[in-house]
C-alpha cells in the first residue's frame, strides 16, 4: 500500500511559492448515487477553508469535472471578487478547456459558453490562474475537495 503524506498547507511546499498573493480554489467532482461538486477556497493558506458543495445529475466524468471547475470559478467570483486566484482541478481536460477559453475566448467553444450562464467569464478568467494538480498527490486542498464532492454525491438531496 502506497502511503501519501498530505501537505501541511493547501498546497505542497514545492508549489506554494508560485501562488503567493493569490487566493487558492480547489474543485472536484464525484459520481456516486448522484453527481457531487465541491469547491474548497482558501482566503489565506493558514486560514480554515470555505467549502461549497452542490448535488447535480450524474453525467460523464469529464463533464462533471468541468461543472466542478465552473462552480469553482463561480465561488471564487462570489468570495474573492476582483482578486487574483488560482483554480486547481485534478482533471487536466477541464483545465485545458478553460485555459483555451481564457486565451481565445468563448466563441471557439459554444457548448462551454452555454454552460457559463450569467457568470461574467471574461472578468473572472482574467483573475484566474488555471492549474492541473494530480489527484491524490498529497495536496491537502485537492483531498478536501475530493472528500466534500464524494459526500455531496452520496447525499443526493438539495444542493
Amino acid at each position: 500500500m502506497r502511503v501519501i503524506h498530505q501537505s501541511v498547507g493547501p498546497l505542497p511546499l514545492r508549489l506554494a511559492d508560485r501562488f503567493v498573493g493569490r487566493r487558492l480554489v480547489f474543485s472536484d467532482a464525484s459520481r456516486q448515487r448522484h453527481g457531487g461538486l465541491a469547491v474548497v477556497l482558501f482566503g489565506e493558506p493558514d486560514e480554515a477553508p470555505l467549502v461549497a458543495t452542490r448535488t447535480v445529475p450524474v453525467v460523464g466524468s469529464n463533464e462533471l469535472e468541468l461543472q466542478a471547475a465552473l462552480f469553482g470559478l463561480q465561488q471564487a467570483h462570489r468570495h474573492f471578487p476582483g482578486e487574483p486566484f488560482a483554480l486547481f482541478s485534478d482533471n487536466q481536460d477541464a483545465v485545458i478547456r478553460l485555459d483555451r477559453a481564457r486565451l481565445h475566448g468563448l466563441a471557439q467553444d459554444p457548448a462551454l459558453a452555454g454552460m457559463f450562464g450569467d457568470l461574467q467569464i471574461a472578468g473572472v478568467l482574467d483573475h484566474a490562474a488555471l492549474c492541473w494538480v494530480p489527484g491524490h498527490a498529497g495536496c491537502r486542498g485537492n483531498t478536501l475537495a475530493d472528500l466534500h464532492a464524494r459526500a455531496a454525491a452520496c447525499r443526493g438531496g438539495a444542493p
